[in-house]
């Protein structure tokens, strides 16, 4: 018999859900509403009903579910909030959530902390990375700069090497750093294109390993020879009007290793050893069959035979093959005007003679020319040649500083052989090495009526005269008068 009017009704879905429902414990702090079946007790069911166990996936906290359903009749039933357990975390965040859009609700909750700590990431590797970049170009431009210093700075050794023709600047350097004179040819060849030097010529050089680059690459701009030739370990230089005791100092002065010792006194006993220079008359006949004898009383035989010039003092080189050399240059200079001398009725002692004093006494060509021609007049009419370069050099002072009071008292009344004041014609050798400017100079001396000439002292310009009058008038404006206001 059923108890309750309810009962005959058939099971609504709320019933039983219900009843597949387990019980759970009501809270005392939640306010549900009682069924009237739970007021009247327990209603038994068909069969004995066991308590199910199941396993607690979700909150134990009932949240209360509003179901309702209809009777028979249609008629609304009262709704009952059915407890159901769901997790406290979803609820708690839907309730939470703000009624936005979907995509509004992703834009909301994305943390910007993200974003600044993504920002500082890549701040912090962009400056490592150029941290890397200014580091890696610090140190390969200080590579750079390395490899275009010496291999060897204290390195005296010379090497010989060939550039071939038509190399460019990768085989050029491919070269030099296979001879040890570079450290890198790809570097060379990168330097050259940058400074642009395009101008390397090919042929044999010496070159040393305590050159840098930028050395290297100048000896390459010159040219090189045809052959190989032995590296010079030194340069010579010899000023023209240079005397022969002159000429020994700046040999004496030479630093090197060489064949043997090459000193100022070695220098002047060869330049006086008669085999020597009778083995150099055979030799260079038309230049040295005029040669004056000792007994003329010539300081030194050799003296202005010696051409001025620059000379590369190499490991084989000896005081004999140094003078040698010097008295080929001379021959070679004079070849072209050995038929010019001649026509002058001089012989090369005398042309050298007088270009020795064309050379002390004027340094412009015009004047040297003038000057010359003053000289032959004079040699012409008998007259002394009365040159005061002469005299200093039979005092043994050519070549020192003297000043112009010296110069203006020289004594002239000096016995000596080289005295041009008492004793008429030319002395007997030259006094010095003359210049080929000089030298073309007494060959084609400018020809006038003038027989003095006197330079002034403060300005050097070359005053002529023709009289002794004329000349007294000189001497006393530009040459007197300044050496009164000097004193």
């Amino acid at each position: 018999m059923p108890t309750h009017p309810s009962q005959d009704l058939p099971a609504s879905p709320a019933d039983e859900l219900q009843r597949e429902t387990p019980a759970v414990p009501t809270h005392p702090s939640q306010d549900v509403l009682s069924s009237p079946s739970e007021e009247s007790g327990s209603r038994p069911g068909p069969g004995p009903v066991s308590p199910r166990n199941v396993e607690k996936e979700f909150n134990e906290i009932p949240t209360r579910v509003a179901v309702s359903y209809k009777t028979e009749g249609q008629k609304e039933v009262v709704k009952k909030e059915v407890p159901t357990s769901q997790p406290v975390v979803e609820k708690k965040a839907v309730e939470e959530m703000p009624a936005t859009p979907r995509r509004s609700r992703r834009d909301t909750v994305q943390p910007t902390k993200k974003k600044k700590s993504g920002f500082k990431v890549f701040f912090i590797s962009l400056l490592i990375f150029l941290g890397l970049i200014s580091a890696g170009g610090y140190f390969g431009y200080q590579y750079v700069q390395s490899s275009l210093q010496p291999v060897d700075a204290s390195s005296k050794q010379y090497v010989t090497v060939q550039i071939p023709e038509g190399a460019n600047v990768q085989t050029i350097g491919s070269t030099l750093e296979k001879s040890g004179l570079i450290k890198h040819g790809v570097i060379f060849a990168f330097y050259a294109k940058y400074k642009n030097y395009s101008d390397l010529k090919s042929g044999y050089y010496n070159l040393q390993k305590s050159m840098s680059t930028e050395d290297i690459i100048h000896e390459l701009q010159k040219g090189g020879t045809a052959e190989a030739q032995e590296p010079a370990l030194a340069n010579l230089t010899i000023p023209e009007g240079y005397t022969i005791d002159q000429i020994a100092q700046a040999v004496g002065q030479l630093q090197g290793e060489f064949k043997e010792p090459l000193t100022a006194d070695a220098f002047l006993a060869k330049v006086q050893d008669e085999n020597f220079i009778s083995q150099e008359v055979a030799k260079y006949p038309s230049l040295l069959e005029s040669l004056p004898t000792k007994e003329s009383g010539v300081r030194y035989r050799l003296e202005g035979f010696l051409f001025p010039a620059t000379y590369s003092i190499k490991e084989s080189t000896t005081i004999e093959s140094l003078i040698d050399e010097m008295l080929a240059a001379m021959d070679k200079t004079l070849a072209p005007h050995y038929s010019a001398i001649k026509s002058k009725n001089l012989t090369v002692n005398e042309l050298l003679t007088i270009a020795s004093l064309v050379e002390k006494e004027g340094a412009k060509t015009e004047d040297r020319k003038l000057i010359a021609g003053v000289f032959y007049n004079r040699l012409n009419l008998g007259m002394p040649l009365q040159s005061n370069i002469a005299i200093l050099y039979a005092q043994g002072k050519l070549g020192q500083k003297i000043s112009l009071a010296d110069d203006a008292g020289i004594d002239t009344t000096i016995n000596s052989p080289y005295n041009v004041y008492t004793k008429a014609g030319l002395m007997p050798g030259p006094v010095d090495s003359p210049s080929l400017d000089a030298i073309e100079a007494s060959i084609n001396q400018t020809k006038s009526d003038n027989l003095y000439f006197v330079a002034n002292v403060t300005d050097g310009k070359v005053y002529y005269a023709a009289t002794q009058e004329e000349h007294d008038r000189n001497v006393a404006e530009h040459v007197n008068s300044k050496l009164n206001q000097t004193n």
